[in-house]
């Protein structure tokens, strides 16, 4: 489950090293097509009633193995701290598994990673108007990813 940044469609497909931008709001599996519309079920009503929320954007680190990703941090923020909590909830009630437990609920560090020129900067807004659910691996297909679900934000 992600909070693009940048516009995205439901069904809309890009490579594994190339997504838009995005936060993450969480990392998980589950065991199969069922459990996942499950998941959007449970997870419809946390993300619209995030819809709308605007983020602000503060310092920069670096994730990954040895710092290897370059990230814009976002501040902290109840609305998002909310919906991520709801999410993990989610995910536990379709038997399904956080991929990062050690970065969720108290731990959960929101960050949008850089790509390339693409990124945010210290003291912009982010607003979350688009929430997703996206397949890590659609038809088996690892170097691909595929939006599954799409809320958005009415204007």
């Amino acid at each position: 489950m992600v909070a693009f940044i940048e516009p995205v469609a439901v069904g809309q497909e890009f490579l594994r090293s190339d997504w838009p931008l995005h936060v993450t709001l969480v990392r998980f599996d589950v065991g199969n097509d069922g459990d996942a519309a499950r998941f959007a079920a449970l997870a419809e009503m946390p993300a619209k009633q995030a819809l709308g929320t605007v983020l602000a954007v503060g310092g920069e680190d670096r994730f990954g193995r040895q710092g290897s990703v370059p990230v814009s941090l976002v501040e902290t923020d109840p609305a998002l701290q909310m919906l991520h909590d709801s999410l993990v909830q989610a995910v536990q009630q379709v038997s399904g598994r956080v991929a990062s437990p050690q970065y969720t609920r108290r731990n959960f560090r929101p960050h949008v990673s850089h790509h390339g020129d693409r990124r945010v900067h210290r003291g912009d807004a982010v607003v979350l108007d688009q929430i997703a659910l996206v397949d890590m691996a659609p038809d088996g297909n690892h170097t691909i990813r595929r939006i599954l679900e799409l809320w958005e934000l009415r204007k």
